[in-house]
């Protein structure tokens, strides 16, 4: 019956040693002799997450930036793409300098910080991408930008996200993809819209359509996708929307899926 699976990378995919273990491998891989398009749902950029897809052998069309750009793993042609409106822009970039919170801006499939410091460096190290000092940051506000990541206390990040959404209204989209990313991307950059557009690129009904998340970020993806799974670790907020609550990223909790509504072996 299913025909692709969408599946978030950080605490789905990989587990807490930032790993896809040799089991959940096997499952993926038995997925793909199935004909069964395997994709990766994420907040990260394109080029860390076409990175994981390599050593996967995934060669499909990614969801990126939170869904803000989807491209392909092979080749790089693009199949969506949403920028953040540039009035938006500049209201985040001087909401975030007035308010003394680290900003990120991603231009190029490049990311751009104002300075190095631990938040750069942690999400660096985490992603596994380099980071480009502007010091000039304030004139990147005029260049179009896939998504925007404050980096901050969760509840700085809390009051940070009432307010702007306040600030901007409903030409963005504002989600959290960890406690301490606050991100923001364009009102259709969601991973929902780009799972409905993928879906449709390959002429596949949504029915046909599994997706499986941990976080604030992938409530429109669990929603948009025929059957929408939330891991065990997932916030409290997914689970309650998730049509199936897998095991945790720690316990191969994406090859349960797999093993259960794909290969059909449990």
């Amino acid at each position: 019956m299913y025909k692709m699976i969408a599946i978030d990378i950080d605490d789905t995919l990989i587990n807490d040693d930032k790993q896809v273990t040799e089991g959940t491998k096997q499952a993926l891989e038995a997925a793909l002799a199935k004909n069964v398009v395997v994709t990766l749902a994420t907040g990260r950029m394109y080029a860390s997450a076409n990175a994981l897809a390599a050593q996967l052998g995934l060669h499909v069309p990614l969801i990126t930036y939170q869904g803000a750009l989807v491209k392909t793993a092979m080749d790089g042609e693009v199949l969506y793409e949403r920028y953040v409106p540039l009035e938006a822009t500049r209201i985040v970039f001087d909401y975030c300098q007035s308010h003394d919170l680290h900003l990120q801006t991603y231009i190029n499939d490049q990311l751009y910080v104002q300075e190095s410091n631990e938040k750069a460096e942690s999400y660096a190290a985490l992603s596994k991408i380099p980071f480009i000092v502007e010091p000039d940051f304030a004139k990147l506000a005029q260049t179009p930008s896939l998504k925007l990541l404050i980096i901050d206390d969760p509840d700085k990040l809390d009051r940070a996200a009432l307010e702007l959404r306040e600030l901007i209204g409903p030409g963005v989209h504002i989600t959290k993809s960890k406690p301490y990313f606050l991100e923001i991307m364009h009102a259709e950059g969601t991973k929902g819209h780009a799972l409905a557009h993928l879906a449709g690129h390959f002429g596949f009904d949504l029915e046909q359509v599994i997706a499986v998340g941990d976080s604030w970020n992938d409530h429109e993806l669990l929603e948009t996708a025929g059957l929408g799974v939330a891991v065990d670790n997932a916030v409290d907020s997914l689970k309650a929307i998730a049509d199936y609550i897998t095991l945790s990223n720690n316990e191969d909790g994406v090859k349960h899926v797999i093993d259960k509504f794909i290969l059909q072996t449990v």
